[in-house]
């Protein structure tokens, strides 16, 4: 099944859904279960939640950007930070992170906040590439970042673990790194500029036009998660796919008039590549369960002394994720997180998560780098990964670090 996936996707480059969908099914063929067409339906409906969540952030983030609310928040930022260089960095890293906070896709936060944020950087003396790096690693640990962090998710739902209870375990991440990876990548080479200057660099801001009611679908969104997570009557029961389909009809009378059909199938077409994945994915973890494969590959990690372990995450992990994130998640995670089962579960899937999340710099598919390195006009995204490098091993270190220090952290908790 992995040796058809990458034969379909590197050399005949078919989109990555499609070839890991027809990896199941050859999946099927060869464990002589016929076309278990049964089989591959259930398990594109596997994580049909998760896919929801994703179809609507999109929407959602579409709505933010047709409504003019990005873009004024990308200037209010920007204009109250710009004369303390470490404030605006950690301001920018914010912004793209965002996105991907929202989404748990860090290909979402490259291609909203990257277009905005990229410019701006270059013209205040960070370097293309060092720009590009910057996006992409803001993108993953917003993909990381709570509230939606869909590879915990994924592992969840194949031990039976529901999605409460891992902000803090993500922040005890992410936080850290925004702040070191953000003052590494840009502190030495910003440059601080007038007011008259900043003024050009800036998006276009309707805040002034709308006051505060511009922003009411992100406090929306924002207030209903948190009383979700309180367990208030009927709110607890919306679950995150109508509070952003909620938020998005929201915008409709919080910034400029648009279209809203048409930023609807705009959003969900953006979205499609990573909806297909999920759907492929699950048909492959279907499989994989079918005809025995699933359960050798849990056996196999569970008989693995402990240092051997470690050292399987922490290169297994980032390597499939060249092909998927989530399906590095989904095929490889939930047997490292049943490994683990004796520690934490909330503080291992979170630290799995994180290591996980490098696999969107590796080859082939390296989503993040890719599409950053598009975003500043970069044609060779390894150029990219050059700078990605320290980073991602910072990255990586914090994972395992995490995973080695689960125990204490639990007490400490």
């Amino acid at each position: 099944m992995v040796g058809v996936f990458i034969l379909l996707a590197v050399p005949l480059k078919l989109p990555m859904g499609v070839a890991i969908a027809l990896s199941a099914l050859v999946g099927a063929l060869a464990g002589g279960q016929g076309f278990a067409l049964r089989h591959l339906v259930e398990g594109a409906f596997g994580f049909f939640d998760i896919i929801l969540i994703i179809a609507a952030a999109m929407i959602f983030m579409k709505v933010l950007q047709e409504s003019g609310i990005l873009d004024s928040l990308v200037a209010a930022l920007l204009k109250a930070f710009y004369r303390n260089k470490v404030l605006l960095l950690l301001a920018v890293m914010l912004l793209v992170m965002f996105p991907g906070m929202i989404t748990g896709s860090s290909l979402a936060a490259v291609l909203s906040t990257g277009p905005l944020v990229a410019p701006v950087l270059m013209k205040l003396g960070l370097a293309r590439l060092k720009t590009a790096a910057f996006v992409a690693m803001g993108a993953i640990l917003g993909m990381i970042a709570p509230p939606v962090n869909i590879l915990v998710m994924i592992m969840g739902s194949g031990v039976d673990m529901p999605y409460v209870g891992l902000t803090l375990p993500l922040l005890i991440i992410v936080v850290p790194l925004a702040v070191v990876i953000a003052l590494g990548l840009g502190l030495k080479d910003l440059k601080i500029v007038s007011a008259d200057e900043i003024k050009t660099l800036l998006p276009e801001s309707v805040a002034e036009r709308y006051g505060l009611r511009l922003y009411l679908p992100l406090l929306l969104v924002l207030a209903l998660m948190i009383l979700q997570n309180l367990n208030v009557p009927l709110i607890r029961d919306l679950g995150l796919p109508a509070i952003f389909f909620i938020g998005s009809l929201s915008g409709l009378f919080c910034g400029r008039r648009f279209d809203f059909l048409k930023a609807t199938q705009k959003a969900v077409e953006e979205a499609m590549p990573i909806l297909s994945i999920l759907a492929g994915v699950g048909m492959f973890i279907q499989v994989m369960t079918l005809t025995g494969a699933r359960g050798w590959a849990v056996t196999t990690f569970l008989s693995l002394p402990p240092a051997l372990l470690y050292a399987g995450i922490g290169v297994s992990l980032p390597l499939f994720g060249g092909v998927s994130a989530y399906g590095s998640a989904s095929v490889l995670g939930v047997p490292f997180l049943l490994a683990l089962i004796n520690k934490n579960a909330l503080i291992t899937s979170s630290a799995l998560s994180a290591i996980v999340g490098i696999g969107d710099l590796m080859p082939p598919a390296a989503m993040a780098a890719r599409f950053s390195a598009q975003v500043v006009g970069e044609r060779s995204f390894f150029k990219v990964l050059r700078y990605c490098l320290v980073p991602a091993i910072l990255l990586l270190a914090m994972g395992l670090g995490v995973l080695w220090l689960a125990p204490l952290l639990d007490k400490i908790m």
